[in-house]
């Protein structure tokens, strides 16, 4: 079975149809950048023209780097902030004609790695991290997602947790994988203290380069790269999309 699924960042949006048996995308990912600004409507008509250049027809499911409640975007951290507040769903069913599920973006990176990754047959509770532009967060009790936890505001030392210790931030202030790591272990640390996980689960872009700074992480619990990379978001789209269908 496939199911379209578009992945929505702050700086690109990338989507494919996705086989739902293997848990990998059918064809090869389109990705173009992110609109600036990042309005609703002009997302919308990157995500219409991105349907449209797949020729689908069918459920999609969207991701956001938002709280999503009811298909209602409810924050913007890294987006126009004429996201909060905004009807995604009803946006995007007018831009593509199709019945569209939207979630937030780490949620849905973390239902791919539970089904078909990193997290795959783990019981108790596994918290996901994806870092990029900037840190989300997937929570899950055996297998059940809490959604839109976004961890990666929390704040650690006056802070948001993201703002020290995102992918970007190594970037941009050109810090070694040591030095950057250590900012991660403190997030993790922060993280341990609160719930206790059982595996956490360390994703992005970033967790390619896993070996790179793995070592320089300290905690009592069990970390694990991801294994879906930058598809995992597409993939937990289309997965939320189905799920949707059925249960409607």
């Amino acid at each position: 079975m496939q199911v379209m699924g578009i992945d929505i960042g702050g700086s690109g949006i990338k989507g494919a149809p996705v086989d739902l048996e293997k848990g990998a995308l059918a064809v090869p990912r389109q990705r173009t950048a992110t609109p600036q600004p990042s309005t609703p409507q002009a997302v919308a008509e990157v995500v219409g023209r991105m349907v449209k250049g797949f020729d689908w027809q069918g459920p999609i499911g969207v991701t956001f780097p938002s709280v999503v409640q009811h298909g209602v975007t409810l924050s913007a951290a890294n987006v126009d902030k004429a996201w909060i507040g905004a009807h995604a769903e009803e946006l995007f069913r007018q831009a593509t004609g199709l019945p569209v599920t939207v979630l937030n973006d780490a949620d849905a990176a973390g239902m791919a790695e539970m089904r078909y990754g990193a997290g795959r047959g783990e019981k108790g509770v596994v918290l996901l991290l994806t870092f990029g532009t900037g840190i989300g967060s997937a929570l899950f009790t055996d297998g059940v997602l809490v959604p839109n936890t976004e961890l990666g505001h929390l704040e650690i030392g006056g802070r948001d947790a993201e703002d020290r210790a995102a992918s970007s931030v190594r970037t941009e202030q050109d810090l070694s994988w040591k030095q950057w790591a250590r900012r991660v272990n403190r997030v993790l640390e922060h993280l341990e203290m609160l719930f206790s996980p059982d595996l956490m689960i360390l994703g992005g872009g970033i967790s390619k380069d896993h070996a790179r700074f793995f070592p320089y992480l300290k905690t009592r619990t069990r970390i694990v790269p991801a294994q879906l990379y930058n598809d995992a978001g597409i993939i937990g789209a289309a997965l939320a999309a189905t799920e949707r269908v059925e249960t409607a």
